[in-house]
């Protein structure tokens, strides 16, 4: 008789899938009101924006850091099925895998331009290269207390930099590239309409991945549950008590202080908007917080709802390369439904193209759109999932 082999399920933390799903799905609504938000008002400028407004993007500030942290959580569990050498080599190589998914894919996704005049690093980018540093203390034989030391150091003190003048370095592109980001991106020449866009400052991030990492010991078989649950919720808290406390009086991890304005709900924005480019330590203490007293709160909920965010907790890479380029083709959809023409696809004064000025909706027909994008994609991303459980093929841990 024949002898078949049944499928290798993988068994997965479905609490930290349920919060990645959560962050996947909010994301999108930023991503989708960059592009489609007509008139593109700043949601974080005190002269223009809205309750609404404000919080349509501060809901998003919660991702970045939640998908780096997790990352760094993930990075430690696959150090659990291989060596440390084994593992090293897997990060340096998954690193400079989404590097170059970064510069090639996701950049061809945002522009929509072939010739890539710009080349643009965001969090991809980030995660990227955070595995690399990783990688490289992991091959050091860096223990785990020393990457969780390194990792804290990075994410309370890189905000004294705010305090330090770095002269003529902080032009160069090192720095621009590792420390500073300079509001939503610094912009690197590389000759005549070339160059890159920086958005994100690789090390700050870095310091969210090597804690994440320290974290993802929590999740070892012989952990006690309820003594992770414990340590979670309480380091969420404080760091929601630090960030309240730190920002209330001003006293540090900001390089953007909060002051009263003429109306309450400006005066709850102003507390609320702190710096994420580059991510600052309240930043950080806010979604960071927020996000361990999550993973606490959902171990063990299973309902309608968080088998949903499984689904795209699951497959989060997939998911994103996805969700970019239906965004994208949307917006091809509704450039010509909204009678514009082909001379306008270009725009000279950016490198991104099909967005003319007049173009997209008010601020519900994004919300629209993001649905549309959210149920669009759940069916792949439930097929991928399901592919992933029950298939070993090596590449499935790169995409």
């Amino acid at each position: 008789m024949a002898t078949t082999t049944a499928p290798v399920i993988k068994h997965r933390i479905e609490s930290i899938d349920i919060l990645r799903g959560l962050v996947m799905l909010i994301m999108a609504i930023d991503h989708i009101r960059d592009f489609f938000h007509q008139g593109h008002p700043e949601p974080t400028d005190l002269a223009v924006t809205t309750p609404i407004l404000f919080f349509t993007r501060w809901i998003t500030h919660f991702c970045a850091p939640a998908f780096v942290f997790l990352s760094g959580m993930s990075a430690y569990l696959a150090g659990t099925r291989r060596t440390e050498n084994q593992l090293s080599i897997f990060l340096v190589k998954r690193g400079l895998w989404l590097i170059v998914v970064e510069l090639v894919l996701i950049t061809l996704a945002i522009t929509l331009n072939p010739f890539y005049n710009v080349l643009i690093l965001q969090v991809i980018w980030a995660i990227g290269g955070s595995f690399i540093l990783l990688g490289l203390l992991i091959w050091a034989r860096a223990s785990l207390p020393v990457i969780g030391i390194i990792g804290v150091i990075i994410f309370f003190g890189h905000n004294i930099l705010d305090h330090v003048d770095p002269g003529a370095i902080s032009k160069t592109f090192a720095w621009r590239l590792l420390l500073s980001a300079q509001g939503f991106g610094a912009y690197y020449p590389l000759g005549a309409n070339r160059g890159i866009l920086m958005a994100y400052a690789l090390l700050p991030w870095t310091g969210v991945m090597l804690v994440g990492y320290v974290f993802g010991s929590l999740y070892k078989s012989t952990v006690n549950v309820a003594r992770r649950r414990k340590i979670l919720l309480y380091s969420g808290l404080w760091l929601l008590l630090l960030f309240f406390v730190f920002r209330a009086f001003n006293i540090y991890g900001d390089p953007s202080p909060w002051s009263v304005q003429k109306t309450l709900s400006l005066s709850i924005i102003s507390f609320f908007n702190v710096t994420k480019y580059p991510c600052s330590l309240l930043y950080l203490g806010m979604t960071i917080g927020t996000s361990l007293v999550i993973l606490s709160l959902t171990e063990h909920v299973k309902n309608k709802f968080t088998s949903i965010l499984i689904i795209f907790g699951n497959v989060p890479f997939f998911y994103y390369l996805c969700h970019w380029y239906l965004i994208r083709i949307f917006t091809v959809i509704v450039f010509f439904a909204q009678g514009f023409n082909t001379s306008q696809i270009v725009d000279p004064k950016q490198p991104v193209l099909f967005q003319p000025n007049g173009m997209g909706f008010n601020l519900f027909g994004v919300y629209v759109i993001w649905f549309l994008v959210m149920a669009i994609l759940y069916w792949p991303c439930k097929w991928y999932s399901n592919y992933k459980r029950t298939h070993q093929q090596w590449w499935l841990s790169y995409i």
